[in-house]
């Protein structure tokens, strides 16, 4: 190792469900600094899931639907001996939660025609339930690993 590894930066819970993991997805959507506009969004659309999934807490129909997006297996590109292999790997727990938060808020973003609450309720809803374009992304990042599983020895 060649320098000593980053510090992680504490952040505080969110205001109203005092959640880290809201919190960090609300620092996720924010564009440009405006996070109370970020905050506005995300509640509202935590809200819209819950109507959605008929949850009578929202937090929870939130990380469920979180869950199910997070991926536990991703491949890196390994060069050895003049060829580079697709190797695949565990992934950590907290980069598990940041690609399934990158995902599910690029695809809602993507989402055209709408505004971003409804989008973003739209695709937490998909997760929740196992669908939609966020749950294809972590089937296919899985495909990709199950495929490569033959050069998994190459890891370290």
């Amino acid at each position: 190792m060649r320098r000593r590894r980053a510090e992680k930066k504490k952040i505080d819970p969110d205001p109203l469900y005092k959640s880290f993991t809201v919190s960090k997805f609300i620092n996720k959507v924010m564009l440009d600094g405006k996070k109370s506009l970020a905050r506005k969004i995300v509640y509202q659309a935590i809200e819209n899931l819950a109507k959605n999934v008929k949850s009578d807490n929202p937090l929870e129909a939130f990380e469920k639907a979180l869950e199910n997006a997070k991926p536990s297996l991703e491949i890196k590109s390994r060069r050895i001996g003049g060829a580079t292999y697709q190797v695949p790997i565990e992934i950590a727990p907290e980069r598990r939660e940041t690609l399934a938060t990158r995902w599910i808020i690029t695809f809602s973003r993507a989402k055209v025609g709408r505004n971003m609450i409804d989008s973003l309720a739209t695709e937490l809803s998909d997760c929740y339930n196992n669908q939609g374009s966020t749950i294809k992304k972590k089937d296919d990042t899985h495909k990709m690993a199950e495929a490569n599983k033959a050069f998994a020895h190459y890891k370290w």
